[in-house]
């Protein structure tokens, strides 16, 4: 069974799986777990896979699911992105499998990337520079990137401020200047097959990502990991002018529950008309779910 658009009330295309149902949670992201669960005053417990999508089916929600794979930056074991596919297998109605790969595995990441596209119905990709230290238009990840405009796919890039490492002694290491969306432009116009996804609203480089996606016919913007209340004044005007065929809902669940950003997202200025496309048919679009 594929994703009946009628039975659903929105498109989530940024939620985590942080924990496997086979390994124990790593050591290394526990302590980035802590310092992003008391940034957003989330819980700290992580929920497993089959627990997300019993919780996003019971809201009508279908979602793209992804890890974060910087194994090479932070010694951090990932969750597979076998594991994923395979029980987003078992869940087709609901579930929308997304991978990622640490850039640093180049031409071994490309022929994961391959099979996980051929054989294990993966639908896009998730990449963290920031987790993964390095710059998003190094050529090392090129081969990744070549595997993912082949098959005309989606790729989410995180941009701006992190809660990963936040208030930890030196943010953890991580480096924010790698979240800098226009680090992400030469990326789009050297692969105008793959479909790019700026996640969050980029602060402090929020104008950077809504001249991208403006500029970009590839180029689309996820508005996870904020509440809309906090949102930027220009996200809202461009999302009701001339980017909102190119706005996406995403909430970065677990740290943010999709119910609560789609309640608020009513009461900060998105014109009537345009919250559909946010919450289904741009991202229905944009995934070929149509």
């Amino acid at each position: 069974m594929t994703i009946d658009l009628k039975k659903i009330k929105a498109i989530d295309v940024h939620v985590h799986a942080e924990v496997s149902c086979h390994d124990p949670e790593d050591p290394v992201m526990s302590e980035f777990f802590d310092a992003a669960s008391a940034y957003f005053h989330a819980e700290r417990r992580r929920p497993t896979i089959p627990e997300t999508i019993a919780f996003y089916r019971e809201r009508d929600i279908a979602f793209c699911l992804f890890t974060v794979d910087c194994e090479a930056a932070r010694g951090a074991k990932r969750v597979s992105n076998y594991e994923i596919a395979e029980l987003a297998a078992d869940h087709k109605d609901i579930v929308i499998p997304f991978a990622s790969i640490d850039p640093h595995k180049g031409k071994m990441g490309a022929r994961e990337a391959r099979d996980l596209i051929e054989n294990y119905g993966v639908r896009g990709f998730k990449f963290h520079h920031i987790m993964q230290n390095c710059d998003p238009a190094d050529r090392m990840a090129w081969p990744i990137y070549e595997v993912i405009a082949e098959h005309k796919l989606p790729a989410i890039f995180h941009t701006g401020h992190s809660g990963m490492g936040t208030g930890m002694p030196g943010g953890g290491g991580v480096k924010l200047k790698w979240g800098q969306p226009m680090l992400v432009d030469e990326v789009a116009a050297e692969f105008p097959d793959m479909k790019v996804i700026l996640a969050h609203p980029s602060w402090p480089w929020t104008d950077e990502s809504l001249s991208m996606a403006l500029h970009k016919d590839n180029v689309y913007i996820d508005l996870s990991g904020w509440m809309p209340k906090y949102f930027p004044k220009q996200v809202v005007h461009y999302a009701n002018s001339l980017l909102k065929k190119k706005m996406l809902f995403g909430s970065d669940f677990p740290l943010i529950k999709p119910e609560a950003w789609l309640a608020q997202a009513k009461e900060v200025g998105f014109k009537e008309e345009v919250l559909p496309l946010i919450m289904k048919d741009n991202a229905a679009t944009m995934l070929g779910l149509r």
